[in-house]
């Protein structure tokens, strides 16, 4: 391979995704992750040179798993752990890897909170893939010879070769799908491991009830490590507590945490008080093995919980962007509840300013189910209105970044059916759909992120002349979020 460079190493991972067609037809076959999938990922390991127990062990990591909320839970520790470090030097280094990305794929492996570099991504990648055809014979018994993990466990089985190469002494990983048969749970003793809020997502991998789904979740849990949770729903919080006793695992429930009286949570609801909680625990338990001198305070946060609480950046969630004629409200959504929740948070914003047209860009690629998504949302927005009044204006869109270019490398995706999105199947699912919640909206059907993006814009020099904004919100999956923010700030990465 003559040339090894960052989009080298991006238009080599895309080889590794899998294509529609054989997604569709395992899915007809109803073959699922199993137990295969970690032990595939040991064999892995062992071809790069590492073991699942004593080299991972020095990464010192806490594991996420949960349906909504395990993303903001990973930024909260990562960021509270690196307030840590600048006041007292301990951990030297801090590992946080989670997925998807919103606009470069090296943002899913970060050490102390920024996405490692081009020219690091490309190196470990490189190294991890020489590896694994070098020794591509090693380790037969837990993987096929000659064979390269999937896309997503790649990335997995690469976050370790760089956290290990780098120095890192504490990781958070964020599972990908569920917790017993994701890639990350290869890792034997966690520090710590938490699930956040469960609910109903990826019903075809994990199963169609929140108990089936939190059966999966706690397959993080660990003999010797601690665990957490916070409330669930009542037969999800009877699969954990059972599960946890199958382990040997003490698992703690958490109440929201009362030292988090006066701490200015964003937004500031309860689903984000939880996830705080939950990422107070497992940084308070990363602490007391990382700082000898570390001793928790029932009674107040230190200082540099406080500040990592407040000052974390988690993109694509909850942002609010604001330009001549439009304010931009950004939130990735991928459940009914968390649709729910960003349509409250959307009309809670834009309560104060003024009363310009609303409207909505949204798109949810290869999940049919989401049409059933498009209630909460369209009903939230107009029920809050004193008239009634819901978006004025609708565009589904697909997940095409540029009209005229394309998709950005790091967005190729070819696990969806590239005929739907030419066709824009689904999204004129959704457009009749809403139709049948909302007579009076003006919908639209548009073939890129970067067209829908310009069409409200448009819309905002023609409607906002009365010196009102238009109110936008753009939700749905963090590739359609992932890939406005990278048009309206023209950035890189995030």
């Amino acid at each position: 391979m003559a040339s090894r460079t960052y989009n080298d190493a991006i238009d080599t991972l895309n080889t590794l995704q899998t294509p529609f067609a054989v997604i569709e037809a395992r899915r007809k076959a109803g073959i699922r992750p199993d137990a295969n999938s970690v032990q595939e990922m040991r064999g892995y390991l062992a071809r790069i040179g590492y073991s699942t127990s004593s080299d991972l062990e020095k990464l010192n990591i806490v594991h996420v798993a949960g349906t909504k909320g395990k993303g903001s839970t990973c930024a909260f520790v990562d960021s509270i752990l690196s307030k840590w470090h600048q006041t007292k030097g301990i951990p030297k280094k801090v590992g946080l890897f989670t997925s998807p990305h919103l606009i470069a794929v090296r943002e899913r492996i970060r050490i102390n909170s920024r996405p490692i570099s081009e020219e690091m991504f490309a190196r470990y990648f490189f190294e991890v893939w020489d590896r694994l055809e070098d020794n591509s014979t090693v380790a037969t018994d837990l993987v096929e010879p000659g064979t390269k993990p999937i896309y997503a466990r790649y990335l997995t089985l690469m976050s370790y070769h760089v956290y290990l190469s780098e120095g890192v002494d504490v990781a958070i990983y964020e599972t990908g799908i569920g917790g017993e048969y994701d890639a990350t749970n290869v890792v034997e003793r966690p520090v710590a491991s938490g699930i956040s809020t469960l609910g109903i997502d990826h019903v075809y991998v994990l199963g169609d009830t929140v108990d089936k789904i939190a059966w999966h979740k706690a397959g993080i849990l660990k003999k010797g490590s601690p665990g957490f949770t916070i409330e669930q729903v009542g037969s999800a919080a009877e699969v954990l507590k059972n599960r946890a006793e199958e382990k040997g695992v003490d698992l703690k429930v958490l109440e929201v945490d009362q030292r988090l009286q006066g701490v200015r949570v964003r937004p500031d609801a309860n689903f984000q008080k939880k996830n705080a909680t939950l990422a107070i625990a497992l940084a308070e338990t990363a602490l007391k093995k990382l700082d000898p001198d570390f001793k928790p305070d029932a009674a107040a946060l230190p200082s540099e919980f406080v500040d990592g609480i407040e000052q974390v950046v988690w993109r694509g969630r909850c942002e609010v962007k604001e330009e001549d004629n439009i304010i931009w409200h950004v939130d990735g959504a991928h459940t009914v509840d968390s649709l729910k929740m960003a349509a409250r948070w959307f009309v809670e914003e834009t309560k104060t300013e003024g009363k310009g047209p609303k409207v909505l860009i949204f798109n949810q690629q290869g999940r049919s189910e989401a049409v059933d998504f498009l209630d909460g949302l369209c009903n939230t927005v107009k029920n809050a209105d004193s008239t009634g009044q819901g978006f004025q204006h609708v565009i589904f869109c697909t997940n095409v970044t540029y009209a005229t270019t394309g998709y950005k490398r790091d967005f190729v995706n070819h696990q969806y059916n590239p005929a739907d999105i030419e066709k824009m199947t689904q999204q004129r699912i959704f457009a009749e759909k809403w139709a049948s919640l909302d007579t009076s909206a003006k919908i639209l059907v548009i073939p890129s992120i970067e067209e829908a993006i310009n069409t409200a814009r448009g819309l905002a020099n023609s409607e906002g002349e009365d010196g009102s904004k238009v109110q936008a919100l753009i939700t749905g999956s963090l590739h359609l979020v992932g890939g406005a923010l990278g048009i309206l700030e023209k950035a890189d990465a995030l």
